[in-house]
């Protein structure tokens, strides 16, 4: 969630409460989670402009929430680093003025940092039983759909591949050739899609989430904002951390949360699923697959 320090139990709270807002303190509440740096920085009426709605509905948000007024709400929120607020164009300029100084110290500086704070914010906010619920609905599937486009296509790939050394019937989309609709379009409750986006959000994303949602699939939502449309609508939703100081959203913490999903799927599966996985290495072992200092 950009990356912020402040305490993801406010952020949540918020979220958890979206639906018994009104439609005024929704964007408002809204805004807070996609920007949860700016709350920091900024006055109640600049939040309001921000959100394009009246100063009012952001101190009504804010007492919704359990507070006295915008003042108290925006506490937690003052120690947030507010960094990579630049669009991608712009950050990507910043990248390259500090190539020109040679002062890539910082840069090194700010990517370890981010790496690990993405990391520890990601699985802080996700405890085992969402993990193992989720699991249980892929392990059950007839079939389980892994969708990213962009950089994320590559992740939802390789999650399949790894998958696919010891269960068959995962399928990474968009295939080649086709669009993320058309791969669903015999899909039904019996199956589930792992989708994958974070801001700016994909289109095709959001509308295969919304297609799939219709025909009775299972969602299990990966995306760096309680407010991110997919998060919205899918059965199982993980909030990732993806603040990077370069100009593209870092794909570390996606990764992670979804080798530990693999691993759960792998715990809850019933006992023939690791023999499976050593018989895929030991074929690979016989074929020569892997170098060996012997041959």
């Amino acid at each position: 969630m950009n990356g912020t320090n402040v305490s993801n139990t406010i952020l949540k709270r918020l979220a958890g409460e979206l639906p018994e807002l009104t439609p005024e303190a929704r964007k408002a509440a809204t805004y807070v989670l996609e920007n949860p740096r700016d709350v920091g920085v900024s006055t109640v009426r600049e939040i309001a402009q921000a959100a394009n709605v009246k100063p009012n509905t952001v101190v009504r948000m804010a007492r919704q929430v359990g507070f006295e007024g915008y003042e108290d709400f925006r506490a937690p929120f003052r120690e947030a680093i507010r960094r990579g607020a630049a669009d991608f164009p712009d950050r990507a300029r910043w990248l390259q003025e500090i190539r020109k100084t040679g002062d890539l110290g910082g840069l090194y500086a700010d990517m370890v940092r981010d790496v690990l704070g993405n990391i520890e914010e990601t699985f802080a906010n996700i405890s085992t039983g969402d993990l193992k619920v989720a699991a249980e609905a892929i392990w059950a599937a007839r079939r389980v759909f892994t969708l990213g486009v962009g950089v994320n296509n590559s992740v939802a790939r390789n999650f399949t591949y790894l998958a696919s050394t010891g269960m068959t019937e995962f399928h990474a989309i968009p295939r080649p050739g086709s669009t993320p609709v058309d791969d669903l379009a015999w899909a039904d409750g019996q199956d589930v899609l792992i989708a994958i986006t974070c801001r700016p959000y994909r289109s095709e994303v959001v509308e295969a989430v919304r297609i799939a949602r219709e025909q009775g699939m299972v969602i299990v939502a990966l995306s760096d904002s309680p407010a991110s449309p997919i998060i919205r609508m899918a059965n199982h939703r993980f909030v990732v951390s993806v603040d990077t100081p370069q100009f593209f959203p870092s794909s570390v913490s996606i990764i992670a949360l979804l080798e530990t999903l693999l691993s759960f799927v792998i715990s809850v599966a019933s006992d023939e699923i690791p023999e499976r996985v050593a018989r895929f290495h030991a074929r690979r072992h016989e074929l020569g697959m892997y170098y060996s200092e012997d041959k």
